[in-house]
């Protein structure tokens, strides 16, 4: 990779780059039988060069004039110098020009008069930049940025402007967003620059995510890295990070102590395919130290019992949204607006997108539904994501909403969610090897309408508490069972009745009820096991 003058933006016609171009403009030639073309390629590449150059006395530049005035098209293909690797030159592969003992694009004199062509070739419009502030030449086209999966592989361009619709005042094309030249080449160079580095760019969804620290440091890069796509590898890193950050420590990241600032500014990018376009999701910009906080009270939210076998202790965001997908679906991907308004919250300490949250209970509701959605049910992922939401956006009583079991809550859609569990455990207990329980008929009934759902279960209850035959069990499940009862019918919001109907939040904290005791019941059961 080297670094070279910028090259233009190629639509239609010819238009030559500046020390830097394939085949067709620099030698005449091209593999694509347009033999004519190229010629015409070349000589635009020869007027623009000695343009630039003809009144420098730098010997590099000389050279390069010289080039274009000796150099014949037609005698290309049988030149001895290019005959053996013609085929690759003639593929497309861009050409430099080198003078002497470097690259003829470093001369300093060459430099400087490109840089004072550049600013003079703006098609005769100035005007104030929006970026800079300045009175300068404005860009017609912007450059393209590349890296963002979705949008066309040559690039997509992040202004632009194709229709008479889009403009106004009567300005066309990019000069109705008036961004000076320095400032389009210098925001197109950097972003791609950080598309490029796949070591710190990630995909949430459709949306590719670039961050960056204000004085371009890179262990900001990783950890934010680390800490935002924990992985089964790294679990120790992140503890390591949100201690030591939280004491002002230094921070060891792949065996190197370095002592961060957590007020360094830090500005995180999120880039979504529209068409020949590019939308931004969002821009976020605080300091270091805030965003790590945030995303550490994400992490604290989540928090939940988990299976046995389950020894993940950051659940990621890709992971997380994950648990909204249909895993039968053949295009297994998170809705795209969702997934970046996700990101944002947790980066932001904003509160959680409510499409997070009906996707979840969407999910669940589809597969109770679907007798053959094995494992997928009520997932620690999905149970996770109901406990953080309601306790960043629900208006329940926090204090209530906890990792594991509650056994003093008193809230009625979280008592019925246990009940619900106990009813289920009777029935399996006394059913061994059951393949449908009465989760997979009535849980997405008895979660919205508990009042006509929970006397048919208790009604069923009784048969099954018969088929038992262990007197110890039948007592252990009868007193759990009343203590629950006792619950429902003195609680503050249920009247002493089965309500209705249940609220999406309600219904969350019946998902949730049932889910932490069916928990608590494996739990045990792993115990007596061991």
């Amino acid at each position: 990779m080297i670094q070279v003058p910028q090259m233009v933006t190629r639509s239609s016609g010819t238009a030559a780059n500046f020390l830097c171009d394939n085949s067709s403009y620099f030698l005449g030639i091209d593999n694509k039988g347009k033999p004519e073309r190229s010629k015409e390629c070349f000589q635009c590449a020869k007027e623009k060069h000695i343009k630039v150059l003809e009144s420098l006395e730098s010997p590099a530049a000389k050279a390069v004039i010289r080039y274009f005035e000796k150099w014949n098209p037609d005698m290309a293909v049988d030149h001895p110098a290019l005959a053996e690797i013609m085929d690759e030159i003639a593929a497309g592969a861009n050409l430099v020009f080198w003078t002497g003992n470097d690259y003829a694009h470093k001369d300093e004199q060459i430099i400087s008069a490109w840089q004072t062509y550049f600013q003079e070739t703006s098609e005769g419009l100035e005007g104030i930049c929006l970026v800079t502030g300045k009175r300068t030449a404005i860009s017609r086209i912007h450059g393209t940025i590349k890296g963002v999966q979705g949008a066309q592989s040559s690039g997509a361009a992040l202004v632009s402007f194709n229709a008479p619709s889009f403009e106004s005042y009567g300005k066309e094309q990019s000069f109705n967003a008036p961004v000076g030249n320095y400032a389009v080449y210098a925001y197109t160079t950097a972003l791609n620059h950080l598309l490029a580095d796949r070591k710190h760019a990630t995909t949430i969804g459709d949306t590719a995510v670039v961050y960056w620290s204000e004085d371009g440091d890179e262990v900001f890069q990783d950890v934010f890295q680390n800490i935002s796509n924990p992985t089964a590898d790294n679990f120790e890193i992140v503890d390591g990070v949100f201690k030591n950050l939280e004491a002002g420590k230094a921070i060891n990241i792949a065996g190197i102590e370095k002592q961060i600032s957590p007020d360094q500014r830090f500005y995180i990018l999120g880039l979504a395919p529209n068409a020949a376009r590019l939308a931004v999701r969002f821009f976020y910009q605080d300091s270091f130290g805030n965003i790590l906080k945030h995303i550490k009270e994400h992490y604290d939210r989540m928090e939940i019992v988990a299976p046995a076998k389950d020894t993940v202790k950051y659940m990621g965001i890709w992971r997380m949204l994950m648990e909204t997908v249909n895993k039968k679906s053949k295009d297994k991907k998170p809705v795209s607006n969702m997934a970046g308004a996700v990101f944002r919250s947790i980066i932001s300490g904003d509160r959680y997108p409510y499409s997070l949250y009906q996707a979840v209970l969407g999910r669940i509701r589809a597969e109770q539904d679907d007798s053959d959605s094995g494992i997928y049910k009520i997932t620690r992922g999905r149970a996770a994501i109901i406990k953080a939401f309601l306790l960043r956006n629900g208006t329940f009583n926090k204090e209530e909403i906890t990792m594991a079991l509650n056994e003093n809550s008193k809230n009625m859609p979280y008592v019925l969610g246990r009940e619900f569990a106990v009813l289920e455990a009777i029935q399996q207990d006394a059913n061994p090897g059951i393949n449908a329980t009465i989760k997979d008929r009535y849980f997405n009934a008895a979660c919205a309408t508990p009042a006509s759902i929970f006397p048919i279960l208790f009604k069923l209850k009784n048969s099954h508490i018969r088929k038992m035959n262990n007197k110890g069990t039948e007592v252990y499940y009868e007193k759990l069972l009343g203590e629950l009862q006792d619950k429902v019918f003195t609680s503050d919001d249920g009247g002493g009745a089965y309500p209705k109907r249940l609220s999406l939040e309600e219904q969350g904290m019946f998902i949730l009820g049932y889910y932490h005791q069916t928990q608590k019941r494996y739990e045990k059961k792993t115990r007596e096991e061991e």
